[in-house]
């Protein structure tokens, strides 16, 4: 019985040193193996240059926190033309002061010529000779506003402007055609006969003071 128990606990010591021999030598390989393969993502990673570290130390060294406040569009200097284009100024103003002058020296004539037609033409219209009516050819007087319609829609075929004035007569509203008004009584007379040639009734001469 006693050299049972011993081949027990000999078989047991024994399998547990296997085991642990055994654990070892995995333990060895998963070593081994970590360190040769590759780590992941860090491979990945592209290594720095030495000129890539210096400039960004460079970069580091000249960063200025307040640049994104700086304005995108500097303002730029405005160069001072200022003088040279008063100095263009004067020099345009001596070179078109004879011009003006000229100029100036033209229309002093023509400006007496217009004041001395203007006046002349005054003088004309206040002479004791001057006529001092407008004339008028009545071609009809009618008591209807249709029929004295009708009258200068017939002169208006003819070529003659007519118009129609309206004046109570007699307690009655009239219609009045006319033609004129003209300046001179011969023009007016020489209408009248024309109208009455050409059919239009009997015309009659009225005059009106200016």
């Amino acid at each position: 019985m006693a050299s049972n128990g011993k081949t027990q606990r000999g078989g047991f010591g024994a399998g547990v040193g296997v085991g642990l021999l055994v654990g070892l030598v995995l333990a060895l390989g998963v070593a081994l193996y970590v360190t040769k393969a590759p780590i992941p993502f860090m491979d990945k990673v592209p290594q720095r240059t030495a000129e890539q570290d210096a400039a960004e130390i460079e970069k580091n060294r000249n960063w200025d926190p307040n640049s994104p406040l700086h304005s995108k569009n500097p303002v730029k200097p405005v160069p001072s033309t200022t003088a040279r284009t008063d100095g263009a100024a004067a020099q345009d103003a001596v070179a078109s002061a004879p011009a003006r002058a000229a100029s100036a020296a033209v229309r002093a004539p023509v400006a007496a010529a217009g004041a001395s037609g203007a006046s002349s033409a005054a003088s004309a219209s206040a002479k004791p000779g001057a006529d001092a009516f407008v004339y008028f050819v009545q071609v009809g007087a009618y008591a209807s506003g249709d029929d004295a319609e009708q009258q200068r829609a017939k002169l208006a075929m003819g070529g003659l402007k007519a118009r129609i004035t309206e004046r109570e007569q007699s307690g009655r509203l009239m219609y009045r055609v006319r033609l004129g008004p003209f300046d001179t009584r011969d023009d007016a007379e020489r209408m009248r006969d024309q109208t009455t040639a050409s059919g239009y009734g009997e015309a009659a001469l009225v005059r009106v003071p200016r």
